[in-house]
Formats: C-alpha cells, sequence, structure tokens
C-alpha cells in the first residue's frame, strides 16, 4: 500500500463507501489500496456525527414501548381475574 495525498474527495467517497454501503473497512482499504489506519483515520474526520434527532427517536420509542407494556400489562391482568372467576364458577 502506497503513500501519497489523496484528495478530500476521495476521502469522502472512502468513508462514505464504510459508513453509508456497510463495506467492511479491511474490503475498501485493499480495494482502494489506503492502509486500514488511513481509513480510520479519515472517518473520524469526516464520519457524519450522530445527529440530535436520533436521540429524539429513541425517547419516542422508549415512551412508545412504554405505554404498549402498560396496554398489554392491564390484558393481563383482566384475563387472570376472568380466570379465577370461571375457575370458581366452575366448581
Amino acid at each position: 500500500m502506497g503513500t501519497g495525498n489523496y484528495s478530500d474527495d476521495f476521502k469522502r467517497d472512502a468513508v462514505h463507501q464504510i459508513t453509508v454501503r456497510g463495506y467492511p473497512v479491511l474490503e475498501v482499504s485493499r480495494r482502494l489500496g489506503v492502509s486500514t489506519h488511513s481509513l480510520y483515520k479519515w472517518m473520524k474526520l469526516f464520519a457524519e456525527p450522530a445527529s440530535k434527532s436520533s436521540g429524539v427517536d429513541h425517547e419516542a420509542e422508549h415512551r412508545r414501548l412504554k405505554r404498549e407494556l402498560a396496554r398489554v400489562t392491564e390484558e393481563r391482568d383482566i384475563l387472570k381475574k376472568a380466570t379465577a372467576y370461571f375457575a370458581r364458577e366452575s366448581q
């Protein structure tokens, strides 16, 4: 793997292949003739930072799951009471 100065566009494209397309770093490294160390360094420089909106999505998902858990727990409790009621009736 040779040494050389690569343009920022080349570096961004390499990072894009890893972060967006999901190619393994080692595969991109071999295909482009760049060291894995360089790719990891470029990822730190050019990778998009995680946005705040992803945190909001997690919070919304958390609230949704809490509501669903409460609903399912209530349904379970109702079914338990119904089972106990019908078990007494059949005796």
